[in-house]
């Protein structure tokens, strides 16, 4: 039996892959231990008991005993998957696997990850020291997020959520979901947003987070009326606004090579679209 771990890899994603692969792994002696990256492909963990997984953003930090951890990031298309001892692996093939951590019960193999690093646990902040407030983590500070996110205030709104250094967690998805909720474009200039939205964006990021991190599959942002309906406009280029009926558009936001699909209503968002 598997655990399919990745898909729109946000940080409610990430916490729950964190969260799974803990629950197959921590506390357990890996039996096998094999890292198919070239820098670290002779580094051996079997032997070593596994002590937690953590989420840190879209970052995962696995820790074993002896001051060791492993460090792992689902990027666009990465996923983590368990499987049962003896269980057929079903994920991609083999050619794509990066990262196999396997006890004596269960085996996680990491598909299609872009970043897969060993490191001294005493040194994971060089990895992800500089993310912003966790919107999903123990040291959560709107207030910092708030500030972060204001500090260039001439930035588009949607880039700057997507800046990890700012708030750790939002991805596409909640990018484009956060811009209609509060009823202005992701091109809008962060320092032009109305009074108290900030604050209320920041707030709603994290409501959304906490309540979609125990599921892969049904993330949801709408009021739930509608079951059918999961999210107001992303991925709905061409359908009905749900508030207006204005069909929704979509166009690439971000740095040339780095942009990001992004969806919107032109009625009902104001501010500028590119």
């Amino acid at each position: 039996m598997s655990r399919i771990m990745g898909a729109m890899p946000e940080g409610d994603t990430v916490w729950l892959t964190a969260h799974r692969l803990h629950e197959a792994l921590a506390g357990q002696v890996l039996t096998r231990s094999d890292l198919r990256v070239p820098r670290f492909a002779t580094a051996d963990l079997t032997g070593r008991t596994v002590l937690d997984v953590t989420p840190r953003g879209k970052h995962l930090l696995t820790r074993f005993e002896g001051g060791l951890t492993l460090h792992s990031h689902l990027g666009m298309e990465g996923s983590w998957r368990v499987f049962d001892a003896g269980a057929r692996w079903s994920g991609g093939p083999s050619h794509q696997i990066r990262a196999i951590l396997g006890s004596a019960a269960r085996t996680a193999v990491g598909y299609r990850l872009p970043v897969v690093e060993l490191l001294r646990t005493a040194e994971e902040e060089e990895a992800v020291g500089h993310l912003g407030p966790d919107l999903l983590g123990p040291d959560w500070d709107p207030g910092r997020a708030v500030a972060n996110l204001l500090a260039d205030p001439l930035r588009p709104l949607g880039e700057a959520l997507l800046d990890q250094r700012n708030l750790a967690g939002i991805g596409n998805v909640y990018k484009s979901e956060l811009a209609f909720l509060a009823r202005v474009t992701p091109w809008l200039p962060v320092g032009e947003l109305p009074p108290g939205i900030p604050e209320r964006l920041v707030a709603t990021a994290q409501r959304l987070l906490e309540a979609n991190k125990r599921s892969f599959d049904r993330r949801t942002m709408t009021s739930g009326r509608n079951p059918s309906q999961k999210l107001y406009v992303y991925g709905r280029k061409g359908r009905p606004c749900p508030r207006c009926g204005t069909p929704v558009r979509k166009a690439d936001q971000g740095e040339a090579g780095r942009e990001r699909p992004t969806y919107w209503c032109p009625r009902c968002q104001t501010g500028p679209t590119s």
